[in-house]
C-alpha cells in the first residue's frame, strides 16, 4: 500500500461512464445557474425593499448568501470534471474545498435553528418580539453562527491535514468530503472518527433541539387561537421554513448518520447531490413563491409591476 502525504487526489465524480457526462453536465449546469439567479434575486429583493428589513428577512438573506456560497464551493469543480474528464485536485485544494463546504453546511444547520427561534418569538411572544429580536441581537446571532461554523470546520480540516493517504486510489465522490477522505486514509482514524462524530452530533442535535422545541411551542400557541383564519395566518409564516428543514435534514441524515470512515455508497452520493445542489437551489423558490412581500419587491426591481389604477 502506497501511503504518504498525498500531493493530490482524483475525484471520480458521479459516474465513470463517459457517455453520461454530457447529460450530467447539462443538468447540473442548469441547476447551478438556477440556484445562483434565485438566491441573488432573493438577496436583491430583501436588500432593496425597506419593508423587508425585518429579523425574519434578515435571516432569510443570510440563508440565501450561505446557499449561494454553498453551491459555488462544490458545483464548479464537478462541472469541470464532467466537461474535461479530469477530476484531479491538489491536497491543499481538496482541504480548502472541504473547509468552505463544511462552513456553509454548518451555517445552513445553524441558521435553520436561528430562524425557528425567530418564528417562536414572533408567534408566541408577538408583543415582546420587537424587544426580543432587535437588529443588534439578530447580528449577534448571525455572527455567532458564522463563528461556530468556522471553528467546527477548522477542527475537521486540521484533523484531515494530519492524515496520510493512499495515493493510488481516487475519491469516490464529486467533491472532497470527510467520509471518502477518511476511507482513503492509511492513518489510524478510530479516535478521529469518534471526535468528528461527537462534534457533529452535538452541533446537529443542538440545532434540531432548537427547531423541534420552537415548533412545539408554536403549535401549542397556534392550537389556542380560536379562529381557523388566525391559525392559518400564524402557520403560513412557518410552512416555508418547515419545508426547507425537512428537505435539508432528510438528505443530511441519509449521508452522515454513520461513522465518517465507513463505506461510501452510490445512494449517499445521490443524497449529497440533493443537499449540495438541489436544496440550495430550491430554497429561494420555496420562500418566495408563497410570499407576497418578496414577489412584490421582485416585481418592482424587475420593473414589471402592474400600474395601479
Amino acid at each position: 500500500m502506497n501511503c504518504t502525504q498525498a500531493p493530490g487526489f482524483i475525484l471520480l465524480g458521479l459516474s465513470r461512464d463517459p457517455e453520461k457526462w454530457q447529460l450530467f453536465f447539462s443538468i447540473f449546469l442548469a441547476f447551478y445557474l438556477l440556484g445562483l439567479s434565485g438566491n441573488l434575486l432573493l438577496l436583491l429583493a430583501i436588500g432593496a425593499d425597506v419593508h423587508l428589513h425585518t429579523p425574519m428577512y434578515f435571516f432569510l438573506s443570510q440563508l440565501s448568501l450561505v446557499d449561494l456560497c454553498f453551491i459555488t464551493t462544490t458545483v464548479p469543480k464537478m462541472l469541470q470534471t464532467l466537461w474535461t474528464g479530469d477530476g484531479s485536485i491538489s491536497f491543499s485544494g481538496c482541504l480548502t474545498q472541504f473547509y468552505f463546504f463544511a462552513v456553509f453546511a454548518d451555517m445552513d444547520n445553524l441558521l435553520l435553528a436561528v430562524m425557528a427561534i425567530d418564528r417562536y418569538a414572533a408567534i408566541c411572544h408577538p408583543l415582546l418580539y420587537p424587544l426580543l429580536m432587535t437588529p443588534c441581537r439578530c447580528e449577534v446571532l448571525a455572527c455567532g453562527s458564522w463563528g461556530v461554523a468556522h471553528f467546527v470546520s477548522l477542527f475537521y480540516t486540521l484533523v484531515l491535514s494530519q492524515l496520510y493517504f493512499q495515493t493510488n486510489e481516487g475519491i469516490p465522490h464529486f467533491f472532497c468530503d470527510i467520509g471518502p477522505l477518511l476511507l482513503l486514509s492509511c492513518s489510524e482514524t478510530h479516535l478521529k472518527d469518534g471526535l468528528i462524530m461527537a462534534l457533529s452530533v452535538v452541533l446537529g442535535i443542538s440545532a434540531l433541539f432548537c427547531i423541534i422545541s420552537s415548533y412545539c411551542c408554536i403549535f401549542y400557541a397556534v392550537a389556542r387561537v380560536p379562529s381557523a383564519e388566525g391559525k392559518r395566518k400564524a402557520l403560513a409564516t412557518c410552512s416555508s421554513h418547515l419545508s426547507v428543514v425537512l428537505l435539508f435534514y432528510s438528505t443530511i441524515f441519509a449521508t452522515y448518520l454513520k461513522p465518517p470512515s465507513t463505506s461510501h455508497s452510490s445512494g449517499e452520493v445521490v443524497a449529497a447531490v440533493m443537499y449540495t445542489l438541489v436544496t440550495p437551489t430550491l430554497n429561494p423558490f420555496i420562500y418566495s413563491l408563497r410570499n407576497k412581500d418578496v414577489k412584490s419587491s421582485l416585481r418592482r426591481i424587475l420593473n414589471i409591476e402592474k400600474s395601479q389604477d
